[in-house]
C-alpha cells in the first residue's frame, strides 16, 4: 500500500513535462482561438470598450491585448518564448479581471483570475522538456 501511495504521490520528469504540455496547449490554444481571434476581428469595439473603462491609450492597449492573446497564446501551445507569453498574458488578465470587472461580482472574475493562474504556473515552471523553448535553448525541464 505504502509503495502504491508513493507512486501515486510523486511524478517522473516525464509525467510533469506531458503535464506542461498539456496546460501549455489547452490554455495557449484557447486564448488565441477563442479570445484573441475574435478580438482580431472586431479591434475597434476592444478599443471602445477601453476607451469607456478610460485607461490610457486605448487604442495601443487594445492592440496590445490581441497580441497577448492572439500571438502569445500560439507561443504558449508552441512552447516558445514561454515565459514571455505567459507575463504577457497575466498582465492582460489581471486587467481584465480588475479593471473590466472591477465592479462585477467575483463569478465575472473568476474566469480571468483562473486564466491568469495558468499564465503564473507556466510562468514559474517554464514550458517542460516537450517544447520549442527545449529545442532551441536546452531549457525548459521543470526538475
Amino acid at each position: 500500500m505504502k509503495q502504491l501511495l508513493g507512486r501515486l504521490a510523486t511524478s517522473s520528469e516525464r509525467q510533469v513535462d506531458i503535464g506542461l504540455l498539456v496546460l501549455r496547449l489547452w490554455f495557449g490554444l484557447v486564448m488565441a482561438f477563442a479570445h484573441g481571434l475574435p478580438k482580431l476581428e472586431n479591434p475597434d469595439k476592444i478599443t471602445g470598450f477601453l476607451t469607456m473603462l478610460e485607461l490610457p491609450a486605448p487604442s495601443v492597449m487594445a492592440w496590445l491585448a490581441i497580441a497577448a492573446e492572439l500571438v502569445g497564446g500560439i507561443l504558449l501551445a508552441l512552447g516558445l518564448l514561454t515565459r514571455v507569453a505567459a507575463f504577457g498574458l497575466i498582465v492582460t488578465m489581471l486587467v481584465a479581471a480588475f479593471v473590466a470587472h472591477a465592479d462585477d461580482p467575483f463569478q465575472k472574475m473568476e474566469f480571468a483570475l483562473a486564466y491568469g493562474v495558468a499564465g503564473l504556473a507556466l510562468l514559474i515552471t517554464g514550458p517542460g522538456r516537450l517544447s520549442l523553448d527545449h529545442k532551441l535553448f536546452g531549457r525548459g525541464s521543470a526538475a
